[in-house]
């Protein structure tokens, strides 16, 4: 692994040719930098969003798999091995894997070096998980860097930040010379006629429709207008929905009467390009949709380069544009963006008074001018971290530097899946048709693929949204809309077996249209979810089963967590707390806590259920009894050599009898997983994590056979642990046990995931 001397600055976040804003940027910046600070060199960690590699420079020396957590720790053994002794990193929400982009707080957390953080978003008003990333974003960063007055009265205002941590450095932008548009119009063949610009990647945001509805009364006016729509659609938009928002756009002017009046560019432009444009533009016009925008590269460049500008009222657009260096106009408001543009047009003292204000401030953004400031920011950060330098590695814990996981491996799922869902079981690796399909394991599926989607961040892949698409069909053809209960075996023929399940497997299938509700970003699929959500709970209430209870509950909090005070799930989660609680009071005493004369199969989700409950419904009773119940079935599944023993389902454990030991079941340990860390979730123990490290070794081999359940060959797990042997068999219940157990140890690895208290 190749050293760098002392002085070495190191850069993450995209980086070109990827195609976006924030690789622009990192690259410019980059480069603007290492030309400030020639002694100092500088490199990139750059973050990929694609599988098929992109063709960097030198200068990116490690790259990143977007949704990969691994690779981000990797990146900080190498950030640190290399003495890098400042990390600059560029962060926006939608560029690192994992909710809300958390993967980038595993780097984080593990980097010895200052840390100087450009936040390209801030947002006033966040969502749960994007709050737990800024907090702890903040906390990891020495040094902020917001590039507009705005952001730092947020970051001071809902982030609590301190003044002297946040740095204000505006968007760099390249040097242009202060010239005549007509210099730049003959080459474009536009020779005469006023340019109207917007450039960047397209994008329903952008607003673009507003200003081609505003053409027709510009044009009356000004005949000679032209507008020039510059930039690719976003790839991400293309990948979801083709070129529908572009084809939108021309239909539009072809419908107004103004197609010979608006040139698309559909093309990402260099940036000896984009100057050619930019001089060849005499208004520019920004139409974005959303006030909370504390950044825009485009905005800044066209600004910079002295072009009168026609915006939105954005954060940005509102300091940039003061004191008459632009003209503001409503969000959504046609006719005040014709009114500006004519203004302007008809005014050419105006226009060029605006030009000339603007190019006045622009020449403190260049980017050599905002190359000085970083460098001076990095020096601070410096001269902060000598008082406290982080400590090298930290030593294995789950709340620390965790160990290994094993790779997501999902073969086996979709071995066993077909047009229909998940079958049941399975011949050793091989699925068993004659047994069919059931509710159980189909919501067990979706629960897995809600989950990944929440690892994979805002893009999962296209094959885990194919496999949820058909657990969500299962699901939804499983409930019968007359009588508001939920089917669960179905023939291989697709036959449905009988006319209700089983209470349990009603729960289960209530708790992955929760999940479904909550977690997925498929619009579809959540709206879907939500109906059988809806129509499936109030069944709940008539049945007996405290399981079906617990998962109806668990469903329930997932909807509550994204939905905050929705009366009737906020009603039905109350109603089912409390008669797990009823449940409680009436079987528990001092050497029996437990919910039941007997401790049966997926015990831990009646504990599990009761803390969540306290948690989102704000009775901290709930979570009392949910810890001592746990407490005490925690001591009850280890043994004195230390590894989870699950109570057998081989004759389970009565009160006053003997406990069975085996025949121990994947779903056993799943189950106890999720509740140590819902347990660590409400109290900020760190006991609890390593009780669900414990019962995840289960699946690995520490266990009373010292025989690993899970066969990484095939992605599958052994359908249980009898005395002498595994269960060869890899069931679809097993493995799920195992791929969700995972996925719930990967989750709470995250360093956002890691703050206990308010969900």
């Amino acid at each position: 692994m190749h050293i760098f001397p002392p002085d070495t600055i190191a850069f993450l976040g995209g980086f070109l040719p990827r195609l976006c804003g924030i690789a622009t940027f990192t690259h410019d910046l980059c480069e603007a930098v290492a030309l400030e600070a020639p002694g100092s060199p500088c490199y990139v960690c750059a973050v990929n969003d694609r599988t098929e590699a992109y063709s960097y420079p030198p200068r990116v020396r490690f790259e990143l798999e977007e949704k990969d957590l691994d690779s981000y720790r990797r990146a900080a053994d190498f950030l640190n091995f290399n003495n890098a002794q400042v990390l600059c990193v560029q962060h926006e929400f939608g560029i690192y894997g994992g909710p809300a982009g958390s993967h980038v707080l595993a780097l984080l957390k593990e980097v010895r070096m200052p840390v100087v953080t450009t936040l390209h978003t801030v947002l006033r008003d966040p969502n749960p998980d994007q709050r737990r990333v800024m907090d702890e974003l903040a906390r990891r960063s020495d040094r902020i860097v917001v590039m507009a007055d705005k952001g730092a009265e947020i970051l001071r205002e809902v982030y609590g930040v301190p003044d002297d941590r946040i740095d204000v450095i505006p968007h760099g932008i390249p040097d242009m010379p202060f010239i005549d548009s007509s210099v730049y119009k003959a080459q474009f063949g536009i020779e005469g006629r006023a340019v109207l610009l917007t450039f960047g990647l397209l994008g329903p945001g952008k607003g673009i429709e507003y200003v081609i509805n505003a053409l027709p009364e510009i044009v009356k006016r000004h005949p000679e207008v032209v507008y020039v729509v510059l930039g690719a659609t976003h790839p991400h938009l293309v990948a979801r929905e083709g070129e529908n928002y572009r084809l939108g756009l021309e239909r539009l002017t072809e419908d107004l009467g103004v197609k010979d009046h608006v040139i698309f560019y559909n093309r990402f432009v260099s940036l000896d390009d984009l100057k050619e444009f930019i001089g060849a533009t005499d208004i520019y016009i920004t139409p974005y949709l959303n006030e909370a925008q504390i950044t825009s590269g485009t905005l800044a460049y066209v600004f910079g380069a002295g072009k009168a500008v026609v915006s939105t009222p954005y954060w940005h657009a509102q300091e940039l544009l003061a004191g008459g260096r632009g003209i503001l106009v409503p969000f959504r408001d046609s006719g005040a963006v014709a009114e500006a543009v004519c203004a302007y047009l008809g005014d050419p003292a105006l226009l060029g008074t605006t030009r000339e204000r603007a190019y006045a401030m622009g020449r403190a953004m260049i980017w050599p001018a905002a190359a000085k400031r970083y460098l001076e920011s990095f020096e601070r950060a410096r001269a902060d971290r000598k008082a406290a330098p982080r400590k090298a590695f930290a030593g294995w814990t789950l709340a620390g530097r965790p160990y290994e996981l094993p790779p997501f491996k999902l073969d086996h799922v979709v071995r066993m899946s077909d047009d229909t869902g998940i079958f049941q079981h399975a011949t050793f690796n091989v699925p068993n048709f004659r047994e069919g399909y059931c509710t159980d394991d189909n919501a067990r599926a979706f629960i897995l693929c809600t989950l990944m989607g929440d690892l994979s961040g805002d893009a999962p892949e296209k094959k885990l949204d194919r496999l949820a698409t058909t657990y969500l069909a299962f699901l939804a053809a499983a409930f019968d809309e007359e009588t508001g209960r939920f089917r669960n075996f179905m023939g291989f023929g697709r036959q449905w077996l009988e006319e209700a399940g089983s209470e349990d497997s009603h729960g289960r299938a209530v708790w992955a249209a929760g999940c479904g509700a909550a977690r997925t970003r498929n619009e579809g699929h959540r709206k879907l979810s939500e109906h059988l959500l809806v129509r499936g709970v109030p069944a709940v209430a008539g049945f007996s089963s405290p399981r079906a209870w617990a998962s109806a509950l668990l469903g329930i909090h997932e909807f509550l967590e994204s939905r905050p005070g929705h009366p009737e799930m906020t009603a039905a989660g109350k109603a089912l707390t409390d008669m797990l609680l009823r449940l409680w009071s009436d079987f528990a005493t001092d050497d029996w806590p437990w919910f039941e004369s007997v401790a049966a199969y997926d015990n831990a989700r009646l504990s599990q259920a009761l803390i969540r409950s306290g948690r989102i419904l704000r009775e901290p009773e709930a979570i009392r009894i949910g810890l001592v119940s746990l407490s005490w079935l925690v001591s009850l599944q280890k043994t004195q050599a230390g590894h989870f023993r699950p109570i057998g389902s081989d004759g389970f454990y009565e009160k006053g009898g003997a406990r069975a030991d085996f025949d121990q079941q994947p779903v056993e340990a799943q189950a106890m997983i999720s509740a140590c860390l819902e347990a660590f979730r409400a109290t900020g123990d760190a006991a609890w994590r390593r009780e669900a490290k414990r019962a995840f070794e289960w699946f690995l081999g520490r266990n009373d056979l010292g025989l690993p359940l899970y066969d990484p060959g095939s992605g599958g797990c052994g359908d249980g642990l009898h005395p002498d042997r595994v269960n060869q068999n890899q069931g679809a219940e097993s493995t799920l046990a195992f791929l969700l157990s995972l996925a719930e140890m990967r989750l709470a690895e995250l360093p956002a995931a890691n703050l206990p208290g308010e969900p």
